[in-house]
């Protein structure tokens, strides 16, 4: 329970100070160099709702935020950003089989490494992630990266489609997706 601990405070302090380092520099970290900051840094605004309570309100997002909580990793999605999440819905944490979900859920150190990997830091808006050449790797909050694939206007984040795009919050910008991402 000690080093779970120390490991959230650690993955805490990394997400706050990317953010932070994304706030000031206007830039993103050189980990990074296929997200871009639309806009400049993007400051808190009174009428927009953090990352995690945005994902609240929209009511489809359910397991994700209780996952998020089990995985202490609520909080510092509330933090000043900016960040990317691609957020899988409840029907696609649905879609992994109710033991492994399970196991999962009970496990903060492996749930923290899935929910890590569906955070980029920055700003990364869909026209971003559109204008991305096929079978672009971008590295997450994880350490590791995922690929997009674009084809048209549909684009896919590993096999995960994005349904939904460019949910806008206080802190950076969310990305439906229709499943979950697993590094």
């Amino acid at each position: 329970m000690f080093m779970h601990r120390i490991a959230s405070a650690t993955l805490t302090a990394t997400l706050l100070t990317t953010a932070a380092f994304a706030q000031k520099s206007d830039a993103v970290p050189s980990s990074a160099p296929a997200v871009t900051s639309a806009g400049g840094s993007m400051a808190a605004s009174p009428t927009k709702k953090n990352i995690v309570d945005t994902a609240i309100a929209a009511g489809q997002f359910q397991t994700l935020v209780r996952a998020l909580e089990v995985a202490e990793l609520a909080d510092a999605l509330r933090a000043p950003g900016p960040l990317t999440v691609f957020a899988p819905t409840d029907a696609a944490f649905a879609k992994i089989p109710k033991a492994k979900l399970d196991a999962l859920m009970q496990n903060p150190a492996e749930l923290k490494k899935v929910l890590t990997y569906h955070v980029v830091p920055g700003s990364l808006h869909f026209v971003d992630v559109i204008k991305m050449k096929d079978g672009t790797t971008v590295k997450t909050l994880n350490g590791k990266s995922f690929t997009v694939y674009t084809s048209g206007d549909q684009v896919h984040v590993d096999k995960a489609l994005v349904t939904a795009k460019d949910i806008e919050a206080s802190n950076g910008v969310i990305h439906v997706i229709d499943t979950v991402l697993l590094p």
